[in-house]
């Protein structure tokens, strides 16, 4: 079965993980091992906070952990790069249950490591407590403003364009296939690149990044709880109403693939399966020409989805039958009882 987490302690414990995220940092004055992480930052900062709790978010048959640590971190990532932010250091928390493996926790923090590494973030402290209840990783995130304001939901105007990083649904084609009852004969590449994007999603730093120095961007949201979910909470906060266009949402063919073989409409993952982590937003009609050159010269794929309109706040969806009111159906904490990973 392996060593204990009780068997080790907590400091013993603390040690093991701190060999494992240690790096250097200029911005950090005082890191790991006193009261609290000291940085220096030169511009407005932002903050974000998540959690993830085992049976909720995630499921140790369906992720291994550490993908689960990687994409803990990812989570958080996507908010700041949401704000137009560039994330710097991070705290992670941990409510451990009396038997958790040592191995299994190890085997998270390399997880975290390795987006740490990647994303030039730092792991600068948290806290270790047992719990009676199941593990609980609990990830803050903090980091500098780039641009001259932050990117909210409340800026979009009528006329303007709608648009969404990278592709949609690969997260939730994912989980339907693994938690599905029927066995469904799915090709390795298209399974692979659906467990990629459930398992290491991307984070849109970079976007977020060119979004931010940006003056044509007047809105941005991250997809986590579903492409509805947060078009929704984009109309609502700008009093607008958003037509998208059905036929211009960026799916996989990987996705299609699969939708096709379980009889299910790809736009249900598209629209309403979250864990995306891309970013939607709105942009200025006139900047549109300057602004898709730019990101595909950073290698940011961008699809314009649809347009902003004069109305009560809502989201419609045109499609080859007509336009529909689209619900605002995603994940929601207090509503679903079903696992997210």
């Amino acid at each position: 079965m392996g060593l204990l987490v009780r068997e080790l302690g907590e400091f013993g414990l603390i040690e093991r993980l701190q060999a494992i995220v240690w790096r250097s940092d200029a911005r950090l004055l005082v890191n790991i091992g006193d009261d609290a992480a000291v940085v220096r930052y030169d511009r407005p900062v932002v903050m974000t906070t998540d959690a993830l709790v085992e049976g909720i978010h995630f499921r140790d048959d369906l992720i291994d952990p550490v993908s689960l640590g990687y994409k803990s971190l990812v989570a958080s990532l996507s908010d700041i790069a949401a704000m137009g932010g560039r994330p710097l250091h991070t705290l992670v928390a941990l409510a451990l249950p009396f038997e958790e493996r040592v191995e299994r926790i190890e085997a998270i923090y390399r997880g975290l490591a390795e987006a740490c590494t990647q994303y030039d973030v730092s792991i600068v402290g948290g806290d270790v407590v047992s719990t009676a209840g199941p593990l609980v990783i609990t990830v803050t995130v903090t980091g500098e403003l780039l641009g001259a304001k932050p990117l909210l939901r409340s800026g979009a105007q009528v006329g303007d364009v709608v648009f969404v990083t990278g592709d949609v649904g690969g997260a939730a084609a994912y989980l339907h296939l693994k938690t599905s009852s029927e066995a469904l004969r799915v090709s390795e590449s298209d399974e692979w690149l659906l467990q990629q994007r459930h398992q290491r999603p991307v984070p849109q730093i970079t976007a977020g990044s060119i979004l931010a120095q940006y003056e044509g961007c007047t809105s941005a949201n991250d997809v986590s709880d579903g492409l509805s979910s947060e078009l929704h909470e984009i109309a609502a906060a700008s009093g607008v109403q958003l037509l998208i266009d059905s036929e211009r949402l960026p799916t996989l063919p990987a996705v299609r693939h699969y939708a096709r073989l379980a009889r299910v409409n790809p736009l249900d993952f598209a629209l309403f399966g979250g864990e995306d982590y891309q970013l939607v937003g709105t942009l200025d009609r006139m900047a549109v020409g300057t602004f898709l050159p730019l990101m595909q010269a950073q290698g940011v794929r961008v699809s314009l989805i649809g347009q902003v309109k004069r109305g009560n706040a809502g989201v419609y969806l045109q499609t080859p039958t007509g336009i529909h009111q689209l619900p605002k159906k995603g994940y929601d904490h207090f509503a679903a009882r079903d696992e997210r990973t």
